[in-house]
């Protein structure tokens, strides 16, 4: 009996010590935060995508709380809502920034862009581009296999069936950059929507020579520099065979587009242009001269 009374206050003794060793290490590593934190951190949206390049909502109020300004912190799911929120609780400033969405930089739908070859091994386009340049003669363009619509917690991204390429949808996109991270061939970028989400960009980042490109893609930038000739904003440049719109300097006067003989020059959510009375004039007297006939 007093072998078990002693071996239970040997027990109760070592649990009390190391209860006040316990408490004097917790004391003295303990780490204080500031409740603002929290107060940030219900601010956001809490989709933890790391759009702002920060570890989830969490890092990323911890780090607005923290810093002496808001310059360079940005909560894209958020927008300019979320920081003028986050800006008024902690007493600073925010930059309204211009609303962006992710577009992809390719037109190479089976009926443009042969398939010269066939893919039988995982599903996915990190893998598959450590294997092969692709299906098709454009070492370039998209795979098609989804590892951008994988990544995008806000079913802003969907496959084609009839494309096989993906197709995003603007008024899901947080513009979070998850996607461009993930796409291996980095044909994914994020651009400003524009006025009435309106905007023009070159569908294409082939790089090898007119000839070759076109051979491969119907849509394929062939370099020609008609597009960049009657750009009078210098927004475009045409380097290595391919043509970039710099949407800082694009002033979304459409005289590019026309000028392109691939088509890859994409206008999106614009109105259909009107056909000047010239034209018109032309047309209609080509219709008397068929109808005489």
């Amino acid at each position: 009996m007093e072998l078990i009374l002693l071996t239970l206050i040997a027990f109760s003794a070592l649990g009390v010590v190391l209860a006040i060793i316990l408490y004097v290490v917790a004391q003295k590593f303990k780490v204080i935060e500031d409740p603002m934190i929290d107060v940030v951190e219900a601010l956001t949206p809490g989709a933890n995508c790391g759009g702002c390049g920060l570890p989830g909502c969490r890092g990323f109020a911890e780090a607005c709380v923290k810093a002496d300004s808001l310059d360079g912190l940005f909560c894209p799911p958020g927008g300019n809502e979320c920081m003028a929120a986050i800006a008024k609780a902690l007493g600073r400033e925010a930059v309204e920034k211009e609303p962006q969405v992710a577009v992809l930089r390719c037109s190479g739908s089976p009926d443009k862009r042969k398939k010269t070859s066939s893919y039988d091994g995982p599903m996915s386009c990190i893998l598959a581009s450590t294997l092969f340049s692709g299906d098709t003669d454009c070492q370039y363009g998209c795979l098609g296999l989804g590892d951008c619509v994988d990544v995008c917690t806000f079913d802003a991204m969907k496959i084609n069936e009839q494309t096989q390429l993906p197709e995003i949808y603007e008024d899901k996109c947080t513009a979070c950059n998850a996607c461009v991270k993930a796409c291996p061939k980095d044909l994914i970028e994020l651009r400003n929507k524009g006025k009435k989400g309106r905007r023009i960009y070159v569908s294409c980042i082939n790089k090898d020579k007119g000839g070759e490109a076109k051979k491969a893609c119907e849509a394929a930038c062939i370099g020609c520099k008609r597009c960049e000739k009657v750009c009078k904003f210098e927004a475009i440049t045409v380097e290595n065979f391919c043509a970039y719109i710099d949407f800082e300097k694009c002033k979304l006067c459409r005289k590019c587009a026309p000028e392109c003989p691939t088509g890859a020059i994409l206008e999106i959510n614009f109105p259909p242009k009107k056909i000047k009375e010239a034209d018109s004039n032309k047309e209609n007297d080509q219709e008397k001269i068929e109808t005489n006939n």
